[in-house]
C-alpha cells in the first residue's frame, strides 16, 4: 500500500470518528440547552435586532466548534427561531474565532496579526450576517416539517376526533390544564395527572441519533473527498501558488484552502512552515480562514440544511472575509 494511500484511509477512519462523535455530543448538548432554555428565550436574545447580532458573534467566540462541528448548533438556532441574520454570524464566528485559533495565531504570529484577523472576521460577519437579512435570504433555508401540533420537538398526545365539529382544533396542543375528550376532540377544561411523568430528557438520545443519521450520508460524502485531497494533494502547491510574490496568491490560498479541510491543531503549524518557506503573510490569512471556516465537509452538510443560493453567499462571504484580511495583513503587517 502506497504512503498517500495509506494517509487518505487514516485520515477518512480518523476523521470519520471524530466528526461521529463530535455531531452527536455536540447535538446532545444541544438537546440538553434547548430544554433548559426555552425557544422564546433565544428567540428574545437573538432576534434579529442590534443586540442579537453581537451575542451571536460574542456565542460564536467562546464556542470551540470546527466548522463541522458547529452544524448542530447551527440546526438547534434554527428549530428555536433564532433570528436569521444573528443565526449566520454565529454560523461565520464560531469556526473562526474559537479559543483555539486565536490562542495559537497570537503565540505563533504575534498580536498584530491576530488583531488583524479577529476584526476582519469578526466586522465581516457582523456585516454579513445583517445584509443577508435585510436581503431576505432567510427564504432559501431549508426549513424541517415541524412534528407534534405544529411545533418542533413538540409531543401532543392528542386522540382521534370522531366528529368533525372541531377540526380547527386538531393541530392544537392542549394545555397542562386540559385534555382531549373522545367525542370530540376539543379540549375541555380538567386537570389531569399524567399516568407515567416523562423525565425532561426523555427522548434526547433519540433526537441526536435522528439528526446524525440525517446527515451522516452527506457526512461521510464530504469525509471520503476530504481524504482524497488531503493524501494526494502536495504542500508544494501552496508554495507555488500561493508566494509572496503572487499578486493573486491571496484568492488563491483562500480557495484552495477551503476543500483541503484543515484542522485548527494542523493549520497553524502548517501556517508558520510556509511562511518560512516564503509564502506572505496575507496568503497566510486567507488559508487559515478559508481553512478554519469553511470546509468542503461542512458545505455537503449545510446542503441538507441550506438551498444552493444561501451556500453560495455563505462561501462568498467566507472568501471575502480570506481576501480583507489578506490584504489588510500585506499593508500592516
Amino acid at each position: 500500500m502506497s504512503s498517500q494511500l495509506q494517509e487518505t484511509l487514516n485520515m477518512f477512519v480518523f476523521l470519520s470518528i471524530e466528526l461521529s462523535a463530535l455531531f452527536i455530543g455536540i447535538s446532545l448538548l444541544v438537546g440538553i440547552l434547548q430544554r433548559h432554555i426555552p425557544p422564546s428565550k433565544v428567540e428574545a436574545l437573538l432576534g434579529a435586532n442590534r443586540r442579537g447580532y453581537f451575542l451571536a458573534a460574542l456565542l460564536g467566540s467562546i464556542t470551540p466548534f470546527c466548522s463541522c462541528s458547529t452544524i448542530p448548533m447551527l440546526k438547534g438556532l434554527i428549530r428555536a427561531r433564532a433570528g436569521f441574520g444573528p443565526t449566520m454570524v454565529f454560523l461565520f464566528t464560531s469556526p473562526l474565532l474559537n479559543p483555539i485559533i486565536v490562542v495559537l495565531l497570537a503565540a505563533t504570529f504575534g498580536l498584530t496579526l491576530t488583531a488583524i484577523y479577529v476584526l476582519s472576521a469578526l466586522l465581516v460577519s457582523l456585516g454579513a450576517g445583517w445584509s443577508l437579512q435585510k436581503l431576505g435570504f432567510e427564504r432559501y433555508v431549508r426549513h424541517e416539517e415541524a412534528s407534534g401540533c405544529g411545533v418542533t420537538g413538540s409531543s401532543c398526545d392528542v386522540k382521534p376526533t370522531i366528529s368533525n365539529s372541531c377540526e380547527s382544533m386538531a393541530a392544537t396542543c392542549c394545555s397542562a390544564t386540559q385534555i382531549a375528550t373522545q367525542s370530540t376532540g376539543c379540549c375541555d377544561s380538567q386537570t389531569t395527572k399524567a399516568a407515567h411523568p416523562k423525565s425532561k430528557y426523555s427522548g434526547l438520545w433519540q433526537e441526536a441519533w435522528s439528526d446524525f443519521k440525517n446527515v451522516l450520508p452527506y457526512l461521510f460524502i464530504g469525509i471520503a473527498i476530504g481524504s482524497v485531497i488531503y493524501g494526494y494533494i502536495p504542500t508544494s502547491l501552496l508554495e507555488e501558488y500561493a508566494g509572496s510574490d503572487n499578486p493573486f496568491a491571496i484568492p488563491i490560498a483562500a480557495v484552495i484552502a477551503i476543500p483541503l479541510y484543515l484542522r485548527a491543531e494542523a493549520l497553524i503549524p502548517l501556517s508558520a512552515a510556509l511562511m518560512m518557506k516564503g509564502v506572505s503573510a496575507g496568503a497566510i490569512l486567507a488559508l487559515i480562514i478559508g481553512g478554519a471556516g469553511a470546509s468542503l465537509t461542512e458545505l455537503i452538510l449545510l446542503r441538507s440544511l441550506f438551498t444552493f443560493k444561501l451556500l453560495a453567499a455563505f462561501v462568498t462571504v467566507i472568501l471575502a472575509i480570506a481576501m480583507i484580511a489578506g490584504y489588510a495583513a500585506l499593508l500592516f503587517f
